[in-house]
């Protein structure tokens, strides 16, 4: 990791975000929440971006190279489009500067393969903006399960349901295409999820529907997923399906989101399950038996925000005093199961990843036709 600069805590830490649209205000009112940060710089060509910049009160650039000659920050957050990612984190890199990319961490698999063993060799701090594992509440999902409150895990079921309204379509003709559908835009939250609380996940199996509005896309996919522990899950994901179970309804964490009492999923373990996010425990009182009484009992847990947590964490990361919790190496494997959910629900196949990696054997396709086949082939010689 590159060492810093600043090693008086009583010095603010430089943050540039590139990007300032809606995620990227966001991210700069974090910094603004943490008292030992300080934003020095917005890039973003837009004329928005420059009157962001100005409201800010700090420099505006249209390049980001530019602003790393101009400015040399501590460390970068890109808010930018997914296929910026890439190159643009290339080039915090070889300044040699820590990166926040939010998510997700690239638009194609191999790339980000590339950039993030870029950080690993450079030892600079790459961190993917997964925010959700910064809520105090899965914090708490994830020491009750760990410290093996629920028993073993063996399965949970998470759902991915809202409706989005046709302008949003309209107002940004591209999320009406092809790879631009629900399970690359959203379901990787919820995949670094759970595989935050269940662990690595080691194969899956989805199908997904053309959209019924039209569009290139899909607008709702499922898939079965084997985790390494032996545990199955199943998710599901629509863009078209009025509901009150997704992660945004159920968490209270973004205020423009309408709320619910519901929660949007179920992890079962063989002493117990758990509901997330509402935090409700279900165990039964005397013996683990169908026909014994079951209770609920809901988990108490702090309430912060997220995105100021993570930017906190960013910062401490960047002075050495953390390691990352999100790191490129998670966010990748993140992103290589997502992968291979679009790869599936394309080819109606079985999908394997290997585990530990982003390398060329991730999302290798292994049809039952094709296992099959070379059964027989073994067979007959």
């Amino acid at each position: 990791m590159a060492s810093s600069k600043h090693n008086n805590a009583a010095i603010r830490t430089r943050l540039a975000i590139a990007g300032i649209g809606l995620v990227g205000q966001r991210h700069a009112d974090a910094i603004a929440q943490v008292s030992d940060t300080t934003l020095c710089a917005v890039v973003d060509p837009s004329d928005a971006g420059k009157v962001a910049a100005e409201r800010l009160g700090v420099p505006w650039f249209d390049d980001l190279n530019t602003m790393i000659l101009a400015q040399a920050p501590d460390g970068i957050i890109l808010s930018t489009p997914t296929k910026l990612h890439v190159d643009q984190g290339a080039a915090c890199l070889d300044a040699g500067i820590p990166v926040l990319i939010e998510k997700p961490l690239a638009d194609d698999l191999r790339a980000a393969k590339i950039l993030v063993e870029s950080a690993e060799q450079a030892n600079v701090a790459l961190l993917v903006g997964h925010h959700r594992r910064h809520n105090p509440l899965i914090r708490k999902a994830h020491e009750h399960i760990k410290r093996g409150t629920i028993g073993a895990v063996r399965a949970v079921q998470a759902t991915c349901w809202f409706y989005k309204p046709d302008t949003y379509f309209d107002v940004a003709p591209w999320r009406k295409q092809v790879g631009a559908g629900p399970i690359s835009v959203n379901l990787v939250h919820d995949i670094d999820l759970l595989r935050h609380l269940c662990g690595e996940i080691v194969s899956v199996q989805a199908q997904a529907a053309p959209s019924d509005r039209g569009y290139e896309n899909e607008d709702v996919a499922a898939a079965l997923l084997r985790f390494a522990n032996g545990a199955i899950g199943t998710i599901t994901v629509s863009d078209s399906i009025v509901a009150p179970w997704s992660w945004e309804m159920t968490a209270h964490e973004y205020p423009i989101y309408p709320t619910t009492s519901q929660s949007a999923y179920q992890i079962g373990g063989s002493h117990g399950s758990l509901s997330v996010p509402d935090l409700t425990l279900w165990t039964h009182n005397e013996r683990r038996d169908w026909w014994t009484p079951i209770s609920a009992t809901s988990v108490t847990r702090d309430t912060s925000d997220p995105l100021i947590n993570q930017m906190a964490h960013f910062a401490a990361v960047i002075r050495g005093e953390e390691v990352p919790l999100v790191s490129g190496r998670e966010g990748l494997r993140s992103l290589a199961v997502v992968d291979a959910i679009q790869k599936s629900a394309k080819t109606n196949t079985l999908i394997h990843l290997d585990e530990a990696d982003g390398d060329d054997r991730l999302g290798k396709v292994m049809s039952q036709t094709t296992k099959t086949n070379e059964t027989k082939a073994k067979i007959a010689n």
